[in-house]
C-alpha cells in the first residue's frame, strides 16, 4: 500500500531541476477532445516535497490494485489491502515525463500529477497547507487510477478513485481527464476548507455549493494550462465578454468546463436537485470571471469595448452591434494574444482569490447560496476584485441569487 514508505527516488537530479520541482505529462482536456491529442509538460513544483516511485509523496499515494476492486463506500475505506502493481518508478533524472501515453503507467502518472496540481493550484490560493478532512485517520489521499467497468469518478474520506466512461476506449478513462480529476478534488479541499455539517446538509445548500465550485475550481485550473489559455483566447478572438452573453462558447470551444458553465440559468429555473440547483452559482462565478477579464483589456487599452457601458448585454446590444464588434475585435486578434492571455490570467486569479477568501466566512451548517453570495463579496471588497465589486454583484444578482 505504502509505495512512498517501500521505495527510493531514483536518480539524482541537477540543481536547476531540484529548483524548479518535478516534470509530469497532463492532458489538460481528454485527448479525444479536439485540439488536446498532445499532453502539455507540466512541473509539480517543491511544494510537494519529494516526489518518489508509485507516484507518492507526503500528502497523496497511487494504488494501482492488479484485480478489479469494489468502489469505496461505507463501511469499506482505504486503504485498499488487496495486491498491487509495482510502483511507478521516476527516471533517473527524478522525473516522471518520460512515462508517455498509452504506457501500461501513465494512467497512474498522470491521475497523479492532476491531483498534485489542483492541491498545489488551491494551496496557492490559500496561501498556506490544506490539511485534509480525514487527517485523524488517514495521512494521505489514496488514489485508485483505474476501476474497469465502472462509469464513474468519485472522492471520499481518504480516497479518489476513477473508473471509465462508458463505452470504454484506449482514451476513456477518468484517470485522464482532468475536468473530472478536478472536480473530485475541488470536493476534497472544499471538505477540508468548509468542514463538514453537523448534520445530514438537507436543510441547506451545502451540497449544491459543493458542486457549484467544484465545477468552478475545475475552470480556474483549466486556466493553468498555457495550451489551454491559447486555444480559448484564439478560437474567441478575445472576447470571452460578447460571446459568453450570447452563449457561443457552445460553438467555439470544446473545453467542458466553459461549456458547462456557460448558460442563461437563474435560480428560479433550476430543480433543487443537487446538480441542477448548483449551476447559477457556478455560472455567475463564471460570469464575473469574464466581467473582469473584460474589463481589465479596455483598461489596459487591449480592447474598445467598455463592460461597464452594458448591464445586461443581452438586453442592450442590438445583435447587427455584436456582430460588428466581432468583425472588428477578430482580425487584429493576434497581436494582441499575449497581452489578453496576461489579463485572462490576472482575472483568473482575482476571483479565484475572491473565492478561497470567503470560505472562512461559510458556517457549513447554515449554509445558502444567498449566504455563500454575501460571503464572496464581503471577501471581493477586501481584496484585489473590489475595484470590479459592482460589475461581480450584477452578476450574482441576475443570477437571483441575491
Amino acid at each position: 500500500m505504502d509505495a512512498m514508505g517501500s521505495s527510493v527516488e531514483v536518480g539524482r537530479r541537477s540543481d536547476s531541476s531540484s529548483v524548479l520541482g518535478t516534470r509530469f505529462l497532463i492532458y489538460p482536456q481528454p485527448p479525444f477532445v479536439n485540439g488536446y491529442d498532445k499532453p502539455e509538460m507540466v512541473w509539480i513544483g517543491r511544494s510537494a516535497g519529494p516526489i518518489l516511485a508509485g507516484p507518492s509523496d507526503d500528502r497523496m499515494y497511487i494504488a494501482n490494485p492488479i484485480d478489479p476492486k469494489r468502489p469505496y463506500g461505507l463501511p469499506f475505506l482505504p486503504p485498499y489491502l488487496g495486491p498491487l502493481r509495482p510502483p511507478v518508478r521516476p527516471g533517473p533524472d527524478g522525473h516522471f515525463d518520460q512515462i508517455l501515453p498509452g504506457s501500461p503507467d501513465f494512467l497512474s502518472v498522470h491521475s497523479y500529477a492532476c491531483c498534485r496540481r489542483v492541491l498545489d493550484i488551491c494551496e496557492g490560493y490559500v496561501g498556506r497547507r490544506i490539511d485534509w478532512f480525514f487527517d485523524d485517520t488517514f495521512e494521505r489521499l489514496e488514489i485508485v487510477p483505474h476501476i474497469p467497468d465502472w462509469d464513474n469518478a468519485q472522492s471520499g474520506y481518504g480516497f479518489l478513485e476513477l473508473g471509465d466512461c462508458v463505452p470504454p476506449t484506449p482514451t476513456s478513462s477518468f484517470a485522464l481527464n482532468f475536468d473530472a480529476i478536478a472536480h473530485e478534488m475541488g470536493h476534497l479541499i472544499l471538505l477540508s476548507e468548509l468542514g463538514i455539517p453537523d448534520g445530514d446538509g438537507d436543510d441547506a445548500e451545502y451540497f449544491a455549493y459543493h458542486e457549484s465550485v467544484a465545477d468552478f475550481l475545475s475552470l480556474i485550473c483549466l486556466l493553468h494550462f498555457d495550451s489551454a489559455t491559447d486555444k480559448i483566447l484564439r478560437r474567441t478572438g478575445g472576447n470571452l465578454l460578447i460571446h459568453n452573453e450570447l452563449d457561443r462558447f457552445s460553438e467555439l470551444s470544446d473545453e467542458k468546463q466553459l461549456r458547462s458553465l456557460n448558460h442563461t440559468l437563474r435560480m428560479s429555473d433550476v430543480s433543487n436537485e443537487v446538480h441542477d440547483r448548483s449551476k447559477p452559482f457556478s455560472a455567475a462565478l463564471f460570469d464575473s470571471l469574464v466581467e473582469v477579464y473584460q474589463t481589465l483589456l479596455f483598461e489596459r487599452g487591449i480592447a474598445d469595448l467598455d463592460p461597464n457601458q452594458f448591464e445586461d448585454l443581452r438586453l442592450e446590444m442590438a445583435p447587427a452591434l455584436i456582430e460588428q464588434a466581432l468583425r472588428r475585435s477578430n482580425p487584429d486578434y493576434e497581436r494582441r494574444h499575449f497581452a489578453s492571455k496576461a489579463a485572462l490570467q490576472d482575472a483568473r486569479d482575482i476571483i479565484a482569490s475572491s473565492l478561497v477568501r470567503s470560505w472562512p466566512l461559510i458556517d457549513p451548517n447554515t449554509l445558502t447560496f444567498t449566504a455563500a453570495a454575501e460571503a464572496f463579496l464581503s471577501a471581493t471588497y477586501e481584496g484585489p476584485a473590489r475595484p470590479y465589486l459592482a460589475q461581480i454583484e450584477s452578476c450574482i444578482s441576475w443570477r437571483e441569487i441575491l
